[in-house]
């Protein structure tokens, strides 16, 4: 790369907040609260210190992995962010491109903002499609299928969003009702009133564990569950039929005060006990962080907000350069520290 991944992320950050509305760049950059959470997301990554080793005899390291049995060039997924429209006209359409340019995973979002069949065409690789249960059940069945039918590979199902945190900026995206309903529409039953259909397309505060089999008897497809930071939850929800766990504090965007994922994911490693994939995200914002996630259990780590500064910034080719930075910069700490495959790495390579 000719800028390392910080540099980068700080002009597309800068050129996001040129090239957006106010309103546009806070919904993107605003965490919950006092913003406390989304502060130290990304400090807790970069209190852990490496421990290298010598000898051994690491030319080129080999970054390519497989989850849920999804092939990953890298063990980086660009995780699921809604309105992405509000960064760029294209939205999650020109996202996928960047994607698919780079040879990453999409998780493709229940709120996106152009219809899934556009999405899909543009990924030339494997993708998820991460689920908000609405409070209509059957338009949750309904795009499950379709994301199915499109060639998702496995769900990802949100818990921790029953509704949304709030926030002193940037609370609501600036998106209108008909781009809210895009993927929503054909889906709805004719002569419905907009009482019910903003009631029906609203988050549904009463999922549980049973929620898990639910979406995976219809999907016929993994479900991954996104936004623990307990142990006792993992495991739950393991117990309930999930195949796969995302340590997340929703990048700060839920409850304020709420502990890193750094914090969080140890402890949920240790007590999921290799029974499933661990996946984290929150303040990961270099290739040394995902270095830190992998070295603490975890098999895959996955990035939002520095693929919207690079959608906003630079387009496909933006969202292209952010993943190409971290990979470059994952695969550059590997060769210093010894590691010559995702699968040699272990704590002892921490302090």
């Amino acid at each position: 790369m000719d800028l390392a991944l910080s540099d980068l992320l700080v002009e597309y950050e800068l050129a996001a907040r040129t090239n957006l509305t106010q309103a546009a760049f806070d919904y993107i950059a605003a965490g919950a609260g006092d913003e406390l959470s989304l502060e130290e997301s990304r400090a807790a990554w970069r209190r852990h210190r490496l421990r290298p080793r010598i000898f051994r005899g690491v030319v080129a390291p080999d970054l390519s992995t497989e989850i849920l049995g999804t092939p990953l060039a890298m063990p980086l997924l660009v995780a699921p962010t809604a309105y992405q429209i509000v960064a760029h006209a294209e939205g999650e359409v020109e996202t996928a491109r960047g994607i698919s340019a780079a040879t990453g995973l999409m998780v493709v979002t229940t709120r996106a903002t152009r219809v899934l069949e556009e999405i899909a065409v543009e990924l030339r690789g494997p993708w998820w499609y991460q689920v908000y249960v609405l409070k209509d059940r059957r338009l949750t069945a309904e795009l499950v299928r379709r994301a199915a039918a499109l060639g998702a590979r496995a769900l990802m199902l949100t818990a921790d969003t029953p509704y949304i945190g709030f926030k002193r900026r940037g609370h609501f995206a600036p998106v209108s009702f008909e781009q809210h309903l895009v993927n929503f529409s054909t889906h709805l039953t004719p002569g419905a009133t907009f009482e019910d259909v903003t009631a029906g397309i609203n988050q549904d505060v009463s999922i549980s564990l049973e929620t898990i089999a639910w979406l995976r008897d219809i999907a016929g497809l993994p479900v991954v569950v996104k936004g623990l930071l307990r142990a006792d939850d993992a495991v739950a929800c393991l117990d309930a039929g999930a195949a796969g766990v995302v340590v997340s504090n929703h990048g700060g965007r839920q409850l304020d005060r709420a502990i890193a994922s750094a914090v969080a994911l140890p402890e949920i490693v240790t007590a999921v006990e290799g029974r499933c994939p661990i996946l984290v995200d929150g303040g990961i914002v270099s290739g040394a962080d995902v270095f830190v996630a992998l070295a603490l259990g975890a098999a895959g780590a996955m990035v939002g907000r520095p693929i919207l500064w690079g959608l906003a910034a630079a387009g496909a080719q933006g969202v292209q350069r952010v993943l190409d930075g971290y990979r470059d910069e994952l695969d550059h700490a590997m060769g210093l520290a010894g590691v010559a495959t995702i699968g040699d790495f272990g704590r002892d390579l921490l302090v």
